[in-house]
């Protein structure tokens, strides 16, 4: 992909863009955003521009790349010598103090074959604070002709001391967001669960099982599409460490990407909640998320503003606990059982 493949982050891109025509462009930067997969490929793509053979060029400068010479390529299916990435691997799902010096050593080297050295951290929250030590020794005395690239969709988890030498560029959907029909077709059938009479747990335990179903094939299509785009489906001959480090990095980030996604489908059911909430508080349709899916309102018959209030509370605290490393199931059918309906 090219920058010109990303209309619908204009200001972004055209910042970054704007550096380049006027070589300015800083030597770190945090990308934050909303999905992993989006800010990889922003990143990829300013590595692409940085070297490529064929790129489009403002008065002479480089602003994007062409996507089809060799050096873009190589980028593309991270085979380049002078490209290099990081990501959470381990069993805890950190950036270790050894992945992290690893990758400033590769940094501080000459490039092989390219202008430009670049090194990306994928998840740069979940640098522990060995990690990001180690890393703002390199920020601070950044070797010449690189550029560090943090990435996260929770930058309020770095650490500051990181923060303050990384250039920002937020990639973050704006406006409110709309629901797509699979979406609106399960919360639609969350909401009418919920609504329905509460007489028994076995209400409860139906809508438990629907999440938990919910959840199950939001992991599988996580599985499916990160397998697929791993460097393991490319290359078959290849070193056991390397590929040992594939597998671990591939292991560590379905899991990371369906942590996110999980907390995506869990603010869905936070929104629906707030407008029980709002109903509760007889407040007007332009307030709610969610005007057109049923359940929110006869719901807000049944219970009173402080218990709305207290639904929203308990699944704050859910989505707390499920940062840590408690059982999903059993903290989500706590949850459960604690909401008002």
């Amino acid at each position: 992909m090219a920058f010109k493949d990303f209309p619908d982050q204009p200001q972004g891109v055209e910042l970054l863009q704007r550096s380049l025509a006027r070589g300015r462009l800083g030597h770190a930067y945090l990308f934050a955003g909303d999905q992993l997969e989006e800010l990889e490929l922003l990143a990829r793509t300013l590595a692409k521009t940085l070297n490529c053979e064929n790129p489009v060029k403002i008065s002479g400068v480089a602003t994007d790349c062409c996507d089809e010479c060799l050096s873009c390529r190589k980028i593309e299916n991270a085979a380049h010598a002078d490209i290099h990435w990081a990501r959470p691997e381990s069993k805890s799902r950190i950036i270790t103090v050894e992945q992290t010096r690893e990758l400033m050593q590769q940094i501080q080297l000459k490039p092989t074959e390219a202008q430009h050295k670049v090194a990306v951290i994928v998840g740069a929250d979940r640098l522990n604070v060995q990690a990001a030590n180690a890393f703002l020794k390199t920020l601070e005395e950044p070797p010449s002709n690189s550029v560090l690239i943090l990435l996260s969709t929770e930058p309020s988890r770095i650490l500051e001391t990181i923060l303050s030498r990384c250039l920002r560029l937020n990639f973050f959907g704006d406006g409110k967001r709309e629901l797509d029909s699979a979406e609106a077709e399960w919360l639609e059938k969350f909401g009418a669960l919920a609504a329905a009479e509460q007489k028994s747990l076995l209400g409860r335990y139906r809508l438990l099982d629907v999440l938990l179903q919910k959840l199950g094939e939001i992991r599988a299509r996580v599985d499916e599409n990160m397998t697929a785009r791993s460097p393991l489906e490319k290359y078959d001959d290849v070193e056991k460490n390397l590929r040992d480090k594939w597998e671990d990095e591939l292991t560590a980030g379905i899991e990371a990407e369906y942590r996110r996604r999980r907390a995506d489908l869990l603010l869905l059911v936070q929104f629906w909640l707030r407008d029980i909430w709002l109903h509760t508080l007889a407040a007007g349709n332009e307030l709610l998320n969610f005007p057109k899916i049923s359940g929110a309102e006869i719901v807000a018959r049944r219970i009173s503003s402080r218990q709305a209030q207290e639904n929203l509370q308990t699944l704050e605290q859910v989505q707390r606990m499920l940062h840590t490393n408690v059982q999903e199931a059993l903290a989500l059918e706590v949850c459960l059982l604690k909401l008002h309906f």
